[in-house]
């Protein structure tokens, strides 16, 4: 297998959650582009309307899936109904997720529930649904996308760190139980991204600008940064990468 075989997606069937916007949309882009077909899942229907065109512009197939993964029964559903239209999926890329920042003392339980629903129990709801048809296949590839901050404290998210902590300890449990099945499961964590989500967390200068002094890059990533990760994670040539979770934070917790 040569090297663009080795990072080629072509017949694989993808599922992103998030996909209307920010980091979401632009994985459907990227995964496409790679050859896969993808099912885009998010709240917004307008913004999954983007995503297909995005994903038909690179020659594939896209079946735009509107669900609200906060509500207990929604990720089941979403999940049965992609396999119900094509039969496996091959990927499952848990990226969406909710944050309200606020400190400990101030967050509502109404919140603290649902930044655990979206960002720990669908990921969880999805995997279980779609995994058994994974392992019929005997293979499959599940990314979740955590954060920096499941590895390092910051201020006003202590819901969303519990969440992604949460999700790094499920991504390695994944793998212990499915990694037998050639499913490889592993986990993205990274730093501020410029999405419309960061904005309204990140948008003044004074906020960001000491987050970014402690980035030995010097800046924020991109989008397309953190997609072409998922894209190797995706691929056949990192089968041998199980139950990590990876940093994209330009250094940021290496010092």
């Amino acid at each position: 297998m040569d090297v663009k075989q080795r990072f080629s997606l072509a017949g694989r069937k993808a599922l992103v959650t998030g996909a209307s916007r920010g980091i979401g949309i632009e994985l459907c882009a990227v995964l496409s582009e790679a050859g896969a077909d993808i099912v885009a899942v998010a709240r917004d229907e307008a913004g999954l309307a983007a995503a297909a065109a995005k994903v038909e512009a690179n020659g594939r197939k896209c079946l735009k899936l509107p669900g609200d993964l906060g509500k207990r029964e929604e990720p089941e559903r979403v999940g049965r109904a992609a396999l119900e239209a094509w039969g496996t999926i091959d990927i499952l890329v848990n990226n969406a997720g909710v944050s309200f920042p606020k400190m400990l003392v101030d967050q509502t339980i109404d919140e603290w529930d649902l930044i655990q629903a979206v960002n720990l129990r669908a990921p969880w709801l999805l995997a279980r649904t779609l995994v058994p048809a994974m392992i019929a296949q005997k293979r499959g590839k599940i990314v979740n996308v955590s954060s920096q901050t499941s590895s390092v404290a910051l201020t006003e998210h202590g819901a969303y760190a519990a969440s992604k902590n949460g999700l790094n300890g499920l991504t390695k449990v994944m793998t212990a139980e499915w990694a037998p099945h050639n499913i490889q499961s592993n986990a993205i964590c990274p730093t501020v991204t410029l999405t419309p989500m960061a904005e309204q967390v990140w948008g003044d200068p004074a906020k960001l600008g000491p987050m970014v002094a402690k980035i030995p890059a010097g800046r924020v990533a991109q989008p397309v940064e953190v997609c072409d990760v998922v894209l190797f994670l995706c691929a056949t040539a990192s089968d041998m990468i199980n139950g990590e979770t990876i940093f994209i934070d330009g250094g940021y917790t290496a010092l």
